[in-house]
């Protein structure tokens, strides 16, 4: 399947040795729709049945024709990639374009303001910045207004105004009369509130969430392999169970933060006490790609909706796995009836040709501050924001026909899927997802007559992947950090030719695993 070359591997040599064990050290020299190519020993082109689709980026599938016609017409014409710091109306048109498509999703006419970025990891980042910046902004907001009502009540103590026992009560200090009790008092408060108002963000993400794997964007994601590393670089973020709401709300009880406000009423100083923005964000996926294809219910989608609002905690909603049409709407929050504060959209954003991403964040939250303190060089470029446009339009075309073909092929797909399982219940545990975002998970193997099988289990899905490629010349992958789960992420254009391929090679490896054939299923020597 190679061509091995005799410089020395210093691109990432350890993981290309493991693919090579796995059989998946591919070179694989051209691509079209759902198939990738690599060379035979003859120089023949051999396909390959590509069901990875590169993570999700690959909803029109691989080199769409009408996107490289266009990204040729847009190089030969010497599109400029470097304008930095200048006019970008083509960026503003695809905000404009996203803009509609989710205003219809949701029924509002509610803008958001758009950072372009480049990957998805980039952009989660972004809106977590953004999100920070617009706490700070309101904690520093708050501060003034306590500061103001403070002097506003030592004056009217002064000029005779009294102090009211709750107020004293409340601040836990002894009441003592004139300015002496006052200023006692008023110590206390501002102790309380520095500390309140000094206190961390507090980040919330979901177990079995994955958000990339930059210094910010790792904390929220939550395989501890991933994360563990780097724990001291970044923010850590609290982890909540997505089959427990009541999690959520405890936490939003447990973190919130409150100040005392002094104010003047009747000519007499009272304490009230309010909430201090320490909520950072709370960052989901509404489809967990890297932790097992598994769709967040309606019921828990409302309840963020809910106790988010209540604690005003900001939603990010990570769509750069599950946006832009793969889950047969453009949005798979909006088939929840979840409104997020902040979208990040990436993957298939670029048409399989371009490395973009945007986030977006909602009028009601926005900061143009922002726009002077956060930037990057490839971000926004007039190359990548044409193709974002041409896939908007293609995936908006004839109605939405797009979306409806990700359902119906989606439904074939994963009805191939249940049936599978149906005839291999010991084998396969669950297959789910929604759209062309779908998963199988085999059940735990360690317990394997097969010596090989066995021996396989802390990576089933790899092996299972290398056994596909192998036998069936099929690509996929399983999903990082749920590695027993397979993932199939193929483009729209999935033909029923391609769903029976997938399915003759499940239903293979189903046999193998069935009658523990360790030496079928890993392609080595007959087991003794």
């Amino acid at each position: 399947m190679n061509n091995v070359s005799a410089d020395p591997q210093l691109a990432e040599p350890y993981l290309l040795g493991w693919l090579a064990s796995l059989g998946l050290d591919v070179e694989y020299v051209r691509a079209e729709g759902n198939t990738l190519y690599y060379l035979g020993a003859s120089g023949e082109e051999i396909p390959v049945l590509d069901f990875a689709g590169g993570y999700g980026s690959l909803i029109l599938g691989h080199n769409h024709p009408e996107i490289t016609t266009y990204a040729q017409q847009l190089l030969a014409s010497g599109t400029p990639v470097h304008a930095q710091f200048s006019r970008h109306p083509y960026a503003n048109d695809v905000a404009v374009a996203l803009n509609r498509i989710i205003q219809r999703e949701l029924g509002t006419e509610d803008n958001y303001s758009a950072i372009f970025a480049n990957t998805g990891a980039e952009a989660v980042e972004a809106a977590i910045k953004h999100a920070e910046l617009d706490r700070g902004l309101r904690l520093a907001e708050l501060r003034g207004r306590l500061e103001e009502n403070l002097a506003a009540a030592r004056a009217a103590v002064t000029a005779g105004a009294g102090v009211a026992p709750q107020a004293y009560r409340l601040a836990g200090v002894d009441a003592w009369p004139g300015t002496a009790g006052f200023e006692a008092l008023a110590s206390a408060v501002e102790r309380h509130n520095a500390e309140q108002t000094a206190r961390p963000p507090v980040l919330l993400a979901l177990e079995g969430g994955f958000h990339g794997k930059l210094v910010g964007s790792v904390q929220l994601t939550h395989n501890e392999g991933y994360r563990a590393p780097f724990a001291a670089l970044g923010a850590p973020a609290r982890f909540i169970s997505a089959d427990s709401p009541q999690a959520l709300k405890a936490i939003f009880e447990s973190e919130r933060a409150t100040v005392f406000d002094l104010v003047v009423e009747r000519d007499t100083v009272s304490v009230i006490e309010r909430d201090s923005p320490v909520f950072c964000a709370l960052v989901l996926e509404p489809i967990q790609g890297e932790g097992g294809i598994r769709v967040l219910t309606e019921e828990f989608a409302q309840e963020i909706q809910r106790a988010c609002a209540e604690a005003d905690c900001p939603v990010v909603v990570d769509e750069v796995q599950s946006g832009m049409g793969r889950s047969g709407d453009f949005l798979a929050s909006s088939a929840l009836g979840l409104r997020g504060d902040y979208y990040v959209l990436a993957k298939s954003l670029g048409g399989g040709i371009a490395k973009t991403s945007v986030m977006l964040a909602h009028q009601s939250r926005y900061r143009s501050e922002f726009e002077l303190v956060h930037s990057s060089t490839f971000a926004k470029d007039a190359f990548s924001c044409f193709l974002s446009k041409k896939v908007l339009e293609i995936l908006e075309a004839d109605d939405g026909a797009a979306y409806r073909v990700v359902r119906e092929r989606g439904e074939k797909l994963l009805g191939m899927l249940a049936a599978v399982r149906a005839d291999f219940p010991d084998v396969v545990k669950d297959v789910r997802g929604r759209g062309l975002m779908l998963g199988l998970e085999f059940h735990d193997q360690s317990g394997s007559g097969s010596e090989a099988i066995r021996e396989s289990a802390p990576l089933l899905g790899y092996t299972v992947a290398g056994y596909l490629m192998r036998e069936h010349r099929i690509r996929t992958f399983p999903t990082a950090s749920a590695v027993n789960t397979l993932r199939f992420e193929p483009s729209l254009y999935l033909t029923d030719t391609e769903t029976d391929q997938l399915e003759r090679g499940l239903r293979g490896a189903c046999r193998l695993f069935r009658t523990h054939d360790g030496a079928g299923l890993t392609g080595t020597a007959v087991e003794a």
